[in-house]
Parts: C-alpha cells; sequence; structure tokens
C-alpha cells in the first residue's frame, strides 16, 4: 500500500515542493503551484499541446490556429514555466529510481474548458474537440519521453485530470450564452478521446466529483482511478467494486484539503466499513494508493499541505491493519 499526491500545491516554491514530495510520499509527483502565473492545471497542460496555438483571454484559454508560429505570449509564457519546472525535477531527481507520477488536464476537460477562437466552447465541436484532443495526445507523448529522458531510472505514472467529464456526460456544461447547456456526449464518445492517452503510460484517471464515470475511466484503459472517497455514492461504490475486482488500481482520497486534521483511524474508517460492506477481498486493500481528497491548492499554508502529505503514511497503516484482520 502506498501514498501520492494529486498534482497541486499552496505557495510558489517549485524547489520546496520537489524536495517535499521526493520526502513525504511513496510516488513522487511533479508538483503544480497555481498560486504562480501559469501554474494551474489548465496552463500547464496548454504548454504540452501541439499543433494549437492558444492565447488567455479574461474568461480563459482560447484556441487560435494551428501551428507552433502563432504561439501566444501566454502560451510560450506557460512552456517556459514547464520547461523550468521540468529543470527542477531533472535536478533532484535524476538519480532516483522508482514510480513518478505526471499530471495532465484530460481531453474533455479541457474541451469544456478551452474556447474555440470565434467563441463558446471547444465542446461545442465535434471535430474542434477531436483536434484538440489529439494535440493534447501527442503532447503527452513528448512530455512523457522528455520526463523519461530527465528521470531515466523513474516508472513514469500518469495522471489524467478530468473533473469536468461527469457534467459533459450530464449535459451539464453552459453555453456561452449562459441560457443553454450544451449537449451531452455519451459514453462511447469519451471513452474514445480517453483511450488515446492510456497508451504513453500506465494511466490514472483522477475525478473528484461526486459521481465520477468509473466505468467510462476502466473502458479507455486506464490503470486506476483516483477519487474523493467522502463524496461517492452507492452507485458509485458499486462501479468501485466492480474495478477493484477486475484489477484497477484505487487512489482513494481520504484527507480532507482544508478544514482539521483528521486522526488516521478516522479517515481510514469510510474506505474500511464500505469494503468490508461490499464484500470485497480485503487483499485488494493492499493495493490501493492513498491520496488527499484532491488537489491541495486551497490548504491554508504550505505547511499545512506537508501535513496532510505525512499523513497519508499513517492511514496507510490503519488500512493495512484493517486488510489484515
Amino acid at each position: 500500500m502506498t501514498t501520492t499526491g494529486l498534482g497541486s500545491v499552496p505557495g510558489d516554491d517549485i524547489r520546496e515542493w520537489m524536495r517535499a514530495v521526493l520526502e513525504l510520499v511513496d510516488i513522487p509527483f511533479l508538483p503544480e503551484l497555481p498560486a504562480r502565473p501559469y501554474g494551474d492545471m489548465l496552463s500547464r497542460t496548454v504548454a504540452v499541446l501541439t499543433e494549437l496555438a492558444a492565447d488567455l483571454q479574461p474568461a480563459g484559454w482560447r484556441l487560435t490556429g494551428g501551428g507552433d508560429a502563432r504561439a501566444s505570449l501566454d502560451q510560450r509564457r506557460a512552456r517556459a514555466q514547464l520547461q523550468e519546472d521540468l529543470d527542477v525535477l531533472e535536478e533532484y531527481a535524476y538519480e532516483y529510481e522508482g514510480p513518478l507520477k505526471i499530471q495532465v488536464t484530460g481531453p474533455w476537460t479541457l474541451a469544456a474548458s478551452m474556447e474555440r477562437p470565434r467563441g463558446d466552447k471547444v465542446l461545442a465541436d465535434h471535430g474542434a474537440r477531436r483536434d484538440l484532443a489529439q494535440a493534447l495526445a501527442d503532447g503527452v507523448q513528448q512530455h512523457v519521453a522528455e520526463v523519461r529522458k530527465r528521470v531515466p531510472g523513474a516508472e513514469l505514472v500518469l495522471q489524467i485530470d478530468e473533473p469536468g467529464l461527469p457534467a459533459v456526460l450530464a449535459g451539464a456544461v453552459p453555453t456561452a450564452s449562459g441560457w443553454s447547456k450544451h449537449r451531452s456526449v455519451d459514453g462511447p464518445g469519451a471513452v474514445e478521446l480517453l483511450s488515446m492517452f492510456t497508451t504513453a503510460a500506465p494511466t490514472i484517471v483522477h475525478c473528484c466529483a461526486a459521481r465520477p464515470p468509473i466505468e467510462v475511466f476502466t473502458k479507455s484503459g486506464a490503470a486506476g482511478v483516483a477519487i474523493d472517497v467522502s463524496l461517492l455514492n452507492n452507485a458509485a461504490w458499486d462501479q468501485i467494486a466492480i474495478a477493484a475486482e477486475a484489477g484497477t488500481t484505487l487512489y482513494a482520497g481520504l484527507v480532507s484539503t482544508t478544514g482539521p486534521l483528521p486522526e488516521p483511524d478516522h479517515a481510514a474508517a469510510p474506505l474500511v466499513r464500505r469494503w468490508r460492506e461490499l464484500g470485497l477481498d480485503p487483499e485488494l486493500m493492499k493495493q490501493i494508493v492513498i491520496t488527499p481528497a484532491c488537489g491541495l491548492a486551497a490548504a491554508p499554508s504550505p505547511g499545512d499541505a506537508r501535513a496532510r502529505l505525512e499523513l497519508l503514511r499513517r492511514i496507510v497503516d490503519v488500512v493495512g491493519e484493517a486488510a489484515d484482520a
């Protein structure tokens, strides 16, 4: 049983956080620091895009056309910052051997967040969202290759962040006017784009929404799913059970991102209780990765976020004892 974080952390010191994640969790990750300009998950993902140019508007990122030559100043700055972060990763982790995780925004959340050149979301245009997904998939392949070159001993894990996918599937993403919603996407369509990303490296899909579409994630080829345990309803737990018995790794979010730090046994209790209620093999609990409920950018301070990551290993001990009981 292991631990990791889900990407975002507070503060603006990438060096401090790179040292911290190599020390505090079993699966270190490339930290995202949204407090910095171009440090949020969307900007980092725009930095990875190939063949598509984008600029940053007051409403967010907007596609402006194809070709790197037309990349905006904002996109070039996002790319420069990502390269600087990779330099820090290489400096601190070059001799590291073991699992190492990187994160990118998934194609559906990106399409629901970015605008087309003439307005409204990329999600509205079937061809545009496929082009965006393909450009992202190509960029992710290059990103994975670069990280492997910089950290040769790493066993790379790719995290795809899809917080917006439940709304996409439900037809709940508002149009630009706000008067209507974008047409829903069906499950097979969602699987089709996600499956572009599950061959670059062992992939987990992260969705800390109340109804994560677990079946979509597993059908796309994801090796793991990352969820907020506190939000799961009965239907979601049933899907988790099916996935776990099929060999999918559960990244169980058990530590809230804000508020008082829980005691380890209290934090572990919802997972252990549900596991037993579902009649799942206790041995399968030993394959679980314990994480915070979501990214830690909202934590009140870097020290608080560190404490939440430190708590994860104590929760592992409690869950491990339950698995052996």
